[in-house]
């Protein structure tokens, strides 16, 4: 199942280039934004945390184990990817309990930085941003092509799309969702369930928002679309007036695409159209999604990138750094310039 079934069209046109992204863990780089002030005190111990090669769950397993509590008193905002370098909070629930030893969860591949405590857990999603330190190396691309591409990302944004490993290896996770919508079945396993639900949902979105890329009306809004802002959850419709808003040129309003689930999209006109077409072409998966109990929620087509940087540390090493929302992935930005390929 190749790339291009599971996302959709490149909106700046052809890859420039190949590129290796990851050759080590170093060369992908995330760090939480976390706007929450900490207040020293309370049942909770919040931990932030550098992992590498480890992703989020096996490491609140580890930190489980070494506090001696049950994996369901550690929290975490985000899952972040195994292959990395990654910086993220924790927290450990510990009524009426001290300061654990968390020595056994430490090596080289997990460190505990800092640790302060706090009336409230952490909730999944209560960080602001991530942001990247991305390094990508046997760049063969022409750079002056790089610059003009990596100046109109800065200045349009990229589309949205759900990156390739929210499907699994080859797509594993979109092919076990259509085997068990076909049979109108979920996973009795709950971690099974969320992962297939969430490839699912993520594929109808690309699908339609690959429609939108085609149509080069992804990144601009017309009447009947659903409009929302960059870090809000709350939307509402596109007339004439709201396509006339300064806040969509300066990357501060987006045109939304579907999340399937149950009740009507909000959306009008052609991009209801749109919506539906893809939705009844994919119709047991949509009925699946709908009965296993997700309600219809939007997404923002358009994905705006903050504080875009870039320098060459050697000739064929391109390094990135930026801030995306949460929920949003750096290889989609990647893609937009790059065919990535394997190293040596």
């Amino acid at each position: 199942m190749n790339e291009a079934y599971l996302l959709g069209p490149r909106a700046c046109g052809d890859a420039l280039g190949t590129a290796v992204l990851k050759a080590t863990a170093e060369d992908f780089q995330v760090n939480e934004v976390l706007d929450i002030p900490l207040e020293g005190e309370g049942e909770h111990l919040w931990l932030w945390v550098e992992k590498r090669e480890l992703n989020t769950e096996e490491a609140a397993r580890r930190l489980a184990k070494a506090a001696g509590v049950p994996v369901k008193a550690i929290s975490y905002a985000g899952l972040k990817d195994r292959q990395a370098l990654t910086r993220q909070w924790f927290s450990l629930h510990l009524p009426g309990k001290g300061e654990p030893n968390l020595e056994a969860a430490q090596d080289a591949n997990l460190r505990v930085l800092q640790a302060t405590r706090h009336r409230r857990k952490l909730q999944r999603g209560a960080h602001s941003a991530n942001g990247f330190s991305l390094r990508l190396t046997s760049l063969a691309a022409d750079t002056a092509a790089i610059e003009q591409r990596l100046q109109w990302i800065r200045q349009q944004g990229v589309p949205n799309y759900y990156g390739p490993q929210r499907f699994g290896h080859e797509g594993g996770n979109l092919a076990q969702a259509r085997h068990y919508a076909a049979n109108q079945r979920l996973p009795e396993q709950r971690n099974v369930r969320s992962r297939i639900l969430s490839a699912a949902r993520s594929y109808l979105f690309n699908q339609v928002l690959a429609e939108r890329v085609g149509q080069g009306s992804w990144n601009q809004a017309q009447v009947g679309d659903v409009l929302a802002f960059t870090d809000s959850r709350s939307f509402f419709s596109a007339g004439e007036a709201e396509c006339a808003d300064p806040r969509l040129a300066a990357l501060d309003l987006h045109p939304t695409g579907p999340l399937s689930g149950r009740g009507v999209s909000p959306a009008m006109g052609s991009t209801l159209a749109v919506e539906q077409r893809i939705e009844a072409g994919e119709a047991a998966l949509c009925t699946w999604l709908a009965e296993a109990g997700l309600d219809h929620e939007r997404r923002i087509l358009r994905l705006p990138i903050r504080e875009l940087t870039w320098h060459y540390p050697q000739p064929d090493i391109l390094q990135l750094d930026f801030i995306l929302p949460t929920g949003c992935f750096a290889t989609v930005v990647v893609r937009e310039l790059f065919e990535l390929v394997q190293a040596g």
